[in-house]
Formats: structure tokens, C-alpha cells, sequence
């Protein structure tokens, strides 16, 4: 498992294999140099999510050859305890935000499973759903504030990498920001699921609920003969 904040330089990342092999030229880019420098010195100097040890789990979790759905986030969650390196996931025992209780809710009318007791989507990525922030940390308290540092060159190479070299993958692109990921996708190879963002502030004005986007999903990667997401 990865630890950021110990690394020795660039090219001693701790990530998982298949993802390192993948990605192994860009750890050799001078910004990722300056992002590693960058992060390791927000880290020591304040408070920041998710854990060091965490900020690559949603690729320690989910391999590159495993992946059938991507999930992007913009930025991890910035409050005590809610954070663990995966888009829209909570730890154990966290109140669940806003935009995860849409998602659920979605689920629910969907698929007609209940919601569940936890926000911790670890069982989604070990089933190959990436869920991928494109900025892999923040301070606390303070939303957007790694935007700056480098993150979104790696987080767009990693997507990259899979949109290029696998096939039959399911994005998912919740709000603006996520959408514009797209051009990267070739659509006649995978399925893309856009939508508006679950957060309260979009959905309820209309484009989120009644998507039926989980059932789809399926649907789509059976036909694929691949496996579905246990939802």
C-alpha cells in the first residue's frame, strides 16, 4: 500500500503493480516531482485527507486489468474521518454526505436494494469500480485547495491509460466538472453515463434521479460478458 508522505522520490511510489507499470512514466515527469515535494509539504505543515498511507487506494484496491466502471470525484472529502482515498466513499461509521445519500437513494429506486448501513464503498472498488478523485488530496476544511498541484495531469493520465488500452469499461461522469473528462473516452469502445451531480444542490433540480444509470451499467457489462457491480 502506498504512503505518500514517505516516499524517497518520484520513482519509489507505492502503488499497485498493475497501475505503477501503467503510470511508470509519468512518476518520472519533472511535476510529479514537484507534486510529490508539494504534497509532502502541505502534509507536514497542516492538516490534510485522506490519510498518507490512503491517498492511492483507489488504485490499490482496484487494478488496472480489473476495472469495469469509473467513478470520478473532483476532491476528497475535507472533513475529520470522512476521507479514504475513493470518490464519494466514507469510512465506517461516517455520517453520509449529501451526494453519497443521492447516490444510495438512486440505488434504491433503481435496483431496489436497500440502503446500506456504511458509506464505505471499498466493496465497489474490489469489485473493479475506480473510484477516482481527480485531485487525490486536500486540506482540511478547505475544498479545492490541492487543486493546484499537479494531481489532475496524473488523475487524466490514469484515465487515459485505461481509455487507450482497455475496452468495455463503464464511466460514469457525474456533474460539469467530471463530463469533461469525455473527450478522452472513445464511446464506440465503452459505455458513458452522463448526468448531472448527485449533490442536493443539482439533482433536485432534475437529471439525477430516474437515470436508472446503476441498472444500465449492468446491463451494459453483461452483454460484455463481464461480471456486474454488486451494488
Amino acid at each position: 500500500m502506498c504512503n505518500f508522505a514517505s516516499m524517497q522520490g518520484q520513482t519509489n511510489v507505492q502503488i499497485e503493480p498493475s497501475w505503477k507499470a501503467q503510470l511508470q512514466g509519468e512518476f518520472e515527469k519533472p511535476y510529479f516531482g514537484e507534486l510529490t515535494a508539494a504534497v509532502r509539504r502541505e502534509y507536514r505543515q497542516t492538516t490534510c485527507y485522506p490519510p498518507g498511507r490512503l491517498i492511492f487506494n483507489a488504485f490499490n484496491l482496484c487494478p488496472f486489468d480489473k476495472v469495469k466502471v469509473v467513478i470520478i470525484g473532483q476532491d476528497p472529502y475535507h472533513e475529520p474521518g470522512q476521507a479514504h482515498g475513493l470518490s464519494f466513499s466514507v469510512q465506517d461509521g461516517v455520517m453520509f454526505p449529501p451526494s453519497l445519500q443521492n447516490i444510495f437513494k438512486e440505488i434504491e429506486a433503481d435496483l431496489g436494494k436497500p440502503v446500506p448501513a456504511s458509506g464505505n464503498l471499498t466493496r465497489w472498488a474490489e469489485q473493479g469500480v475506480l473510484l477516482l478523485n481527480a485531485t487525490l488530496t486536500v486540506r482540511a476544511h478547505m475544498a479545492n485547495s490541492h487543486a493546484t498541484l499537479g494531481w489532475q495531469k496524473f488523475t487524466d493520465a490514469a484515465i487515459q491509460a485505461l481509455a487507450s488500452r482497455r475496452e468495455h469499461i463503464v464511466y460514469m461522469l457525474w456533474g460539469g466538472f467530471a463530463r469533461g473528462k469525455a473527450y478522452m473516452i472513445d464511446k464506440s469502445r465503452n459505455l458513458v453515463l452522463e448526468s448531472v451531480h448527485p449533490s442536493p444542490l443539482s439533482a433536485n433540480r432534475g437529471g439525477w434521479f430516474g437515470q436508472h444509470q446503476f441498472s444500465r451499467c449492468n446491463q451494459y457489462l453483461e452483454e460484455m460478458g463481464i461480471t456486474p457491480i454488486d451494488w
